[in-house]
């Protein structure tokens, strides 16, 4: 049950206050309100994220020659910082990297992490793992469930959300899904209930769902385990925990803008706010 308070605020509070109203996940001031008191008053969970970022942009040329995929700009900040301010706001404190491809631009510019308000560190892939290979590299680090989140998206998801939806299912793996409309150039997923049961990687017919892989996971460490040694990549190893019914899927609504080749990072420009 909720109880109606009377709150005198400044103007300029106010203000700030609205600036946090996006309509989607925060659709009001008293939304707003709302869900600023609860960041603040909420136990810091000291939460722990990897972010893939070894990429080369192949897809993205010429504006990859000079810097790497995650740091490609978007209205003056690259992708990863935004990144990194929707992992702080789900009380992540502590961030691995994976960096491979320009790493130094990366390190440059973020360093270890003060002045973004979290701790960085970095994992250089001089030989590529790929994706799943990354990941693996970090298991002695890893204690409790932790995010994996392609460096290459845009998004305004509340990240407590899936965390939180994870812990409850006590799943060995979730993924962050939303709906698109034209799916032809993404990873289709199916569901049942809350398991994820197939991937499509990009359907030629006209598939059943219109759920797509949002590249943000929630993992437990038990899920090392099912990891095999050597490079791999980490949708092919989703496809086969699937299988055995390791997968749970959380869908959102929302943004979420792939910036993976030029004609996305030109609609990532137009569309992000």
């Amino acid at each position: 049950m909720k109880n109606r308070i009377s709150v005198t605020l400044s103007g300029e509070l106010i203000k700030e206050v609205d600036k946090t109203v996006n309509g989607i996940d925060v659709p009001n001031r008293s939304f707003a309100i709302e869900k600023l008191l609860r960041e603040r008053l909420r136990p810091k969970a000291n939460r722990v994220a990897i972010i893939l970022a070894g990429g080369e942009g192949t897809r993205l040329r010429p504006l990859t020659y000079e810097i790497p995929k995650p740091m490609i700009p978007i209205k003056g900040k690259p992708i990863l910082e935004y990144i990194i301010d929707r992992l702080k706001l789900a009380d992540v404190s502590e961030i691995v990297v994976t960096t491979g491809y320009k790493s130094d631009k990366v390190k440059e510019y973020f360093g270890n992490g003060e002045k973004f308000g979290v701790a960085i560190r970095y994992i250089d892939e001089r030989t590529p793992r790929g994706t799943g290979g990354a990941v693996k590299a970090v298991e002695g680090l890893l204690h409790d469930d932790f995010f994996v989140i392609n460096g290459d998206n845009l998004f305004d998801f509340n990240l407590n959300e899936i965390y939180e939806f994870h812990k409850k299912e006590k799943a060995i793996v979730t993924i962050g899904l939303t709906n698109q409309e034209d799916v032809s150039k993404f990873g289709v997923v199916e569901l049942d209930g809350t398991k994820i049961t197939k991937f499509i990687e990009k359907p030629k017919v006209k598939p059943k769902s219109h759920l797509i892989n949002t590249g943000i996971h929630v993992i437990n460490p038990s899920f090392f385990a099912f990891m095999p040694e050597g490079p791999f990549n980490m949708s092919k190893l989703m496809e086969k925990a699937a299988e055995k019914g390791l997968v749970s899927g959380f869908v959102y609504s929302g943004k979420w803008l792939p910036c993976d080749n030029l004609e996305l990072y030109e609609k990532a420009l137009k569309n992000w706010p």
